[in-house]
């Protein structure tokens, strides 16, 4: 079954079967994070995704073969004077957005079209995984323009692939292909361009046909248990196992195996 919200200015938003979705629409300007895609975006998880059942799984790429996101609109804020109180005060909308994916209770997969840039890329860091397109390039260049990584690159990156390969690829303001990407740890995979949407599409059915609560605890207990000490991890996932041990889904698991069948999971 396929639906579609169409009052977003800058996205495309779509169900199919369990999977949602979001493709940045801004083609001509390389999908850059302009006009209202920040607002759409919170919609789009938020109200839309998060508000249908069916949904299981959130897919964001990117409109054409150029680009996922190439960040900031430059064209767009090069006029713009802020003072730095301002902007400090601004920013934190930013950061809680892009946080709110990241906690978002369904698992995201990014799917890496072209180049990831700025804060494209801090958008795909937030994503659960991340799989790109042998065409794609990604990097945080924002050292070029006399700013720094402001939208959670310069902590998501080294958490994700350790501090000196992060400060080197911050400080060198370098783009670094798929498979260098795929390397550092960035992607956990590339495939051919023509195989990139079949490919994440693919995933995202998989994940979505597992019982909807135990993936979000398990999400959960990763994202929680990745910001503090292993103690205090393990006590979150002896809550989160807790939660669950008594669900619908958990007995219709149970059941299924026994009888060997397909189990139909309800997310309750």
């Amino acid at each position: 079954m396929t639906s579609s919200h169409p009052h977003l200015e800058t996205l495309l938003y779509e169900v199919r079967d369990n999977v949602a979705i979001v493709t940045l629409n801004r083609p001509d300007r390389m999908n850059t994070l302009g006009g209202s895609m920040k607002p759409d975006l919170a919609r789009a998880f938020f109200e839309y995704a998060r508000a249908d059942d069916r949904v299981r799984a959130v897919l964001v790429t990117g409109a054409g073969d150029r680009a996922f996101c190439a960040g900031a609109d430059i064209k767009e804020r090069a006029g713009n004077q802020i003072t730095g109180a301002d902007y400090f005060v601004a920013q934190k909308a930013t950061h809680d957005l892009f946080r709110n994916i990241e906690e978002f209770e369904k698992p995201v997969i990014a799917a890496l079209n072209g180049v990831a840039l700025g804060g494209g890329l801090e958008i795909a860091l937030c994503c659960d995984i991340r799989i790109a397109s042998d065409t794609a390039r990604v990097g945080l260049p924002e050292i070029k323009l006399g700013v720094i990584p402001a939208a959670g690159g310069t902590q998501r990156l080294p958490r994700l692939i350790g501090e000196a390969r992060a400060k080197e690829l911050i400080l060198t303001a370098d783009l670094v292909d798929a498979e260098t990407a795929l390397r550092l740890g960035i992607v956990g995979r590339v495939v051919p361009h023509s195989e990139l949407m079949a490919t994440a599409f693919a995933l995202a059915q998989r994940i979505a046909e597992h019982p909807p609560l135990a993936v979000r605890f398990a999400k959960r207990a990763i994202n929680r248990g990745m910001q503090t000490d292993l103690d205090s991890g393990l006590e979150y996932e002896r809550y989160a196992a807790a939660m669950i041990i008594d669900s619908e889904d958990r007995k219709e698991g149970m059941r299924a195996f026994v009888e060997k069948r397909k189990p139909v999971f309800t997310g309750r």
